[in-house]
């Protein structure tokens, strides 16, 4: 598949209006094919008292001043809101944005069991989710639950009337109009890189990406993608079938080395880079993107 690029604002500590610049400069730049916010509520690094705006409801602001972005969440967790509500949000969000919408959707919040090793207090969903009122869960429960969210938001995106059960979530006669302009619904992104995410993203995905603390060790990038190819491979599924997404934190003081991860992602297999502005955002920072990371002059 050909290099393709996005560009990440993550809504914290950043003025709405400098976010607004961003998008919608780089709405008229065609390398650009999609941007994207996150799903937090508190900072993670920072001041901790310093401002976040929610994700999907500054999406859908922006949503209403672009024309041609693709535009998503990088990714929305699956911990804050019950599936099928999630499954309305996106309905309605691909409506307004004229089909340009991609689901980016991850396990979200959850805690190693006691005994289960770990640092005590290294993980930023604790303070999160408990000022927030919303609940931890195992690893293996986050997964489990996003394999029902999938099934969920699949279903409501294509049948009139919708029944489910599942081990964690019921749905009994879910209308859901109106449907997505996209059929049969928005692009799957599905954010994370442990060995039963990767399966999930196997089974389910049509993007998978990968972004954190190991996005810039090509070793663990290269195992992830080794992995991804057998999980496909074993179900039936042509790996090609699933874009590879990578986020990458651009570096402002040294463009080449940026440039220099790119491409060796692209070596790798990745299709699809998204480039994250640290804050505060330049001037022009799209056009910066552009001509210093995607089309340098030099």
């Amino acid at each position: 598949m050909p290099l393709t690029f996005g560009l990440k604002t993550t809504p914290m500590h950043v003025p709405y209006a400098d976010i607004q610049r961003v998008w919608l400069e780089a709405d008229q730049i065609p390398e650009f094919r999609d941007a994207w916010l996150w799903d937090h509520f508190l900072p993670l690094a920072g001041p901790k008292d310093g401002p976040v705006l929610e994700g999907w409801t500054l999406l859908s602001a922006l949503a209403a001043q672009t024309t041609r972005l693709r535009l998503g969440l990088l990714v929305t967790s699956n911990r804050v809101r019950p599936p099928a509500v999630l499954g309305k949000i996106a309905s309605t969000l691909d409506v307004i944005s004229g089909g340009r919408l991609t689901v980016g959707i991850g396990a979200g919040g959850t805690h190693q069991p006691p005994g289960a090793g770990g640092i005590p207090g290294d993980n930023p969903a604790i303070a999160e989710y408990a000022a927030y009122g919303l609940d931890l869960v195992p690893p293996r429960e986050g997964v489990d639950r996003l394999r029902e969210t999938v099934e969920i938001l699949r279903g409501m995106w294509t049948q009139d009337v919708f029944d489910y059960r599942g081990r964690y979530f019921t749905l009994e006669a879910n209308q859901n109009e109106p449907k997505p302009l996209q059929r049969p619904g928005p692009p799957l992104l599905i954010g994370g890189w442990g060995n039963r995410m990767i399966h999930l993203i196997a089974e389910h995905a049509d993007i998978w990406n990968i972004s954190g603390p190991p996005h810039n060790d090509l070793d663990f990038l290269a195992d992830r993608v080794r992995r991804l190819d057998a999980e496909c491979a074993r179900i039936g599924r042509d790996p090609a079938g699933v874009s590879r997404s990578l986020q990458l934190i651009v570096s402002y003081d040294d463009p080449a080395a940026t440039r220099r991860t790119v491409q060796s992602a692209a070596e790798l297999g990745f299709d699809h880079i998204v480039l994250s502005l640290p804050r505060p955002y330049p001037e022009h920072a799209a056009h910066w993107l552009r001509d210093e990371i995607i089309h340098p002059s030099t």
